[in-house]
């Protein structure tokens, strides 16, 4: 009896390990609503996955997401839905494989959005977020120094606890080996998203992505890329953000909004619309009219205290160099034109790409002024080029070139809500911070 017991528990943990081992990466958490979240997961091959959820407490009745089958068509990634969720409540989940439960040496939670509005204050929320993830793969890499390093960042960013991770572009650096085809997108998000380091970032917090241009295509590339339908089904197959567009079936780009607390995040897209560095006619683009005029139809309408735009290359920096928006002059000044015309309030830029970080601050004259807060890298090469560039609204100090990544703590009842910036190294120790309040930023 004995050994026909033990060979029924080297069975069963033998097949529990084998299900584990078709885990490529995830779980990871997408958006999560009041009373839905998506949850992405892939697989090594094709395998039937589905999650078991329940309230954080001893008495919750446990519920089953729907079961889906990962095909090699979109590199054995899938998304469930998980529903009947309550606002406000922090919910267990266990994913299971082929029948069997996968066991995690982290927690497997998340938290749904709050119902606050006619009824308290705004809940207190934190997000992190940083750009430029280069995750070394030798056979393809260029030769010399390994570009990347550093990936306990993520166990450090975890470590914070965000509700929210914002991934500010070049979260993937497609390599020559890569962008020509599909395989090799698919390849490299594949490589990129399966690190040891960053699986119980994905596990616990809401992952949010913008892309650039290495998430897009070759470096500095644009709209005339041949083979941007595929980075973009891509980016959707692999990130977990709510739309892509501004209608579930659009083809075009992949910039949409995300809101938690009192906040909206402006997902803006700088590739797919934007026109070709050297052409000589025709208007000179990064967001493109639609998505510009989508942008400030949203901003007009928006009731949210807090309006921060993400995109993926810096907005206030003075200095037309590398890929900053004020190569775009015109369009460039259209949109501080229209936010200032509308009377938005609430307004922040956020930015990555430039391997190094720094707070931009420009003083609009009969108005709040405009902060665009940079935050790169996080594993990929410093750049020590900031210095020497003319940046005439830096903010004193606010200047690191180093792997960093950034908290923004939303605080404060109604009367005294504001965020404050916490710039942190790789280990998590804080290297600068600063105070917005929202009275600032009307």
């Amino acid at each position: 009896m004995r050994r026909w017991i033990s060979f029924c528990w080297i069975l069963v943990s033998f097949t529990t390990f084998a299900q584990a081992d078709l885990l490529q990466s995830g779980p990871m958490l997408g958006y999560c609503e009041m009373t839905e979240v998506l949850l992405w997961v892939q697989t090594k091959e094709s395998a039937t996955v589905h999650v078991n959820y329940w309230e954080d407490k001893v008495t919750s009745v446990k519920k089953d997401s729907e079961k889906k089958i990962t095909s090699e068509e979109n590199a054995f990634t899938t998304k469930l839905i998980l529903t009947g969720l309550k606002p406000g409540t922090k919910y267990q989940y266990d994913l299971y494989i082929n029948q069997q439960k996968v066991t995690f040496a982290y927690p497997t939670t998340f938290q749904t959005k709050v119902l606050w509005e006619w009824r308290t204050s705004a809940p207190d929320f934190t997000v992190a977020l940083g750009s430029c993830t280069y995750v070394n793969e030798p056979e393809v890499d260029r030769p010399g120094k390994p570009y990347g390093s550093g990936y306990d960042i993520f166990t450090s960013i975890y470590h914070a606890k965000p509700d929210l991770m914002l991934w500010m572009g070049d979260n993937i650096y497609l390599r020559e080996a890569d962008y020509n085809s599909k395989s090799g997108i698919y390849h490299r998000y594949t490589h990129a998203r399966g690190i040891k380091e960053l699986q119980p970032l994905l596990a616990t917090a809401q992952n949010i992505a913008i892309w650039d241009d290495h998430d897009f295509g070759p470096n500095d590339s644009d709209r005339s890329f041949y083979l941007k339908h595929i980075s973009q089904q891509a980016f959707k197959d692999f990130w977990g953000n709510k739309t892509y567009g501004m209608h579930p079936n659009q083809t075009e780009g992949v910039f949409s909004v995300h809101a938690w607390g009192d906040a909206e995040f402006y997902l803006l897209d700088n590739r797919f619309f934007r026109s070709p560095n050297d052409r000589k006619t025709g208007d000179k683009t990064l967001l493109g009219k639609e998505q510009l005029q989508w942008l400030m139809d949203a901003l007009s309408g928006s009731k949210a205290n807090f309006k921060i735009i993400c995109i993926g290359g810096q907005t206030l920096n003075t200095a037309a160099t590398f890929e900053n928006y004020a190569n775009y002059t015109e369009e460039r000044a259209t949109l501080l034109e229209e936010i200032t015309k509308n009377q938005i309030t609430g307004v922040m830029f956020l930015s990555g790409d430039r391997h190094f970080s720094e707070l931009s601050q420009w003083n609009r004259i009969d108005a709040y002024p405009l902060f665009d807060w940079t935050v790169s890298p996080l594993t990929s090469g410093v750049s020590k080029s900031a210095e020497k560039e003319n940046n005439q609204n830096r903010v004193p100090g606010s200047l690191f070139q180093q792997h960093a990544f950034g908290l923004m703590q939303f605080s404060g009842d109604k009367n005294n809500r504001k965020i404050t910036l916490l710039l942190q190294d790789k280990e998590g120790k804080n290297l600068w911070k600063k105070e917005i309040s929202l009275s600032e930023l009307k």
